[in-house]
């Protein structure tokens, strides 16, 4: 027990923080590119209590963390917050503009994890060991930050990655791969127990600890 608490402290406030960052990223750019919808919201907001989903921030974190733990090994630990509101057809260019709304999610988590590591850098030129607490945190934060941002890029609609192929496909195409979004977390959920949703990810995860490693 005493572990797991020490596991929670650890990485609450990274995924806490990526979750919320990542969500302002989207109403932030979506505003620069005409749509105030988040905005008028309250949600271009870096405080995570205007983004908190009890099941996605709080409890799904949670459970995935105990059952790390009870079950041994690794795991993958992720979460979600509240999507903010964005009004596609407010975009000046709704087909174009979808692109970098959706880019920003991702981006923003890859920023967070190198400012994690910036941190990592610094902790450990200081004389922090890898036992020492803020140590793990940003351990924890690249991590965390990593996973958002690769999970968040499997071309798959609701996720990012899914908007973005939808706005690089023509027209007819894109409509059509639309029509997979009703399914689309199912589907997400059907790749994780086969395994198969870490083969889609190793190359983005890849790409990200190739950026972060420039920066330790």
């Amino acid at each position: 027990m005493e572990s797991l608490i020490q596991t929670i402290t650890v990485y609450a406030l990274p995924v806490l923080f990526g979750i919320t960052l990542h969500e302002a990223a989207h109403g932030y750019v979506a505003r620069m590119f005409g749509d105030p919808t988040a905005w008028q919201a309250g949600r271009i907001s870096l405080n995570p209590m205007r983004h908190i989903d009890l099941v996605g921030t709080i409890i799904v974190p949670l459970v995935l963390l105990f059952s790390t733990k009870l079950l041994g090994g690794g795991g993958l630990l992720f979460g979600w917050a509240k999507p903010v509101p964005v009004d596609w057809g407010k975009l000046r260019k709704p087909k174009r503009d979808m692109l970098w709304v959706a880019l920003a999610g991702p981006a923003s988590n890859l920023a967070m994890g190198i400012i994690w590591a910036l941190a990592l850098r610094l902790l450990v030129g200081t004389g922090a060991g890898q036992g020492d607490f803020w140590v793990q945190m940003a351990i924890a934060g690249i991590q965390v930050n990593l996973i958002l941002m690769a999970l968040n890029l499997v071309p798959l609609p609701p996720l990012d990655g899914g908007r973005i192929v939808f706005s690089l496909l023509p027209g007819r195409l894109a409509w059509q791969y639309s029509r997979i979004e009703p399914y689309g977390l199912l589907i997400v959920v059907i790749l994780m127990l086969t395994g198969i949703l870490w083969i889609l990810l190793e190359p983005l995860l890849a790409f990200g600890q190739l950026i972060i490693g420039w920066f330790l």
